[in-house]
């Protein structure tokens, strides 16, 4: 497995996260004989204390969640998403692959394969929301992004490494 990391400025109308970067996790799960990863992920996140809260796809809109970190992993198929807002970089990720969102961070899906099917998890507790780029009170909502506390393990790596190196040392 690989790890990247990507750090997102504030992009205006997207807030992204003050501190923490975007995490990419390349083949965080071997997809199975037919090409999927869900299983695998879903046993991934859970195990290491993420609740698996969903299985579909990512929004055609910029959006962020202001009260929550997100994780996103690719059960099948391929998509190109586009992070950190209109300006932000566009990154493609297959079935395996997984991303570490810190509340904040701004996605949309660009394109797809005919098979996406995404893995949304939270960590435990976590409350949800949804923003459009451009809504909300945009003071109230950085606030409330610096307000979320860093979980106490990574959907990928669990108690070592993934967020607990990387927002450690942003």
């Amino acid at each position: 497995m690989k790890i990247e990391t990507i750090r997102l400025a504030d992009a205006g109308e997207v807030p992204n996260h003050p501190h923490w970067s975007l995490i990419l996790y390349a083949q965080a799960a071997p997809p199975d004989a037919s090409g999927s990863a869900t299983a695998a992920l879903d046993a991934l996140f859970a195990g290491n204390g993420w609740p698996v809260s969903w299985h579909d796809g990512i929004y055609r809109f910029t959006h962020f969640h202001s009260v929550t970190h997100e994780a996103l992993g690719i059960g099948t198929g391929s998509a190109r998403v586009q992070f950190g807002g209109e300006s932000g970089p566009i990154l493609t990720v297959a079935a395996g692959d997984a991303v570490l969102l810190p509340a904040g961070t701004g996605h949309k899906l660009i394109e797809a394969s005919s098979d996406l099917l995404v893995v949304g998890a939270y960590p435990p507790g976590a409350g949800y929301d949804l923003v459009r780029a451009g809504e909300g009170d945009g003071a109230e909502l950085r606030r409330r992004i610096a307000a979320v506390p860093c979980p106490r393990s990574d959907p990928v790596t669990g108690r070592t490494g993934g967020l607990l190196a990387a927002w450690i040392e942003d």
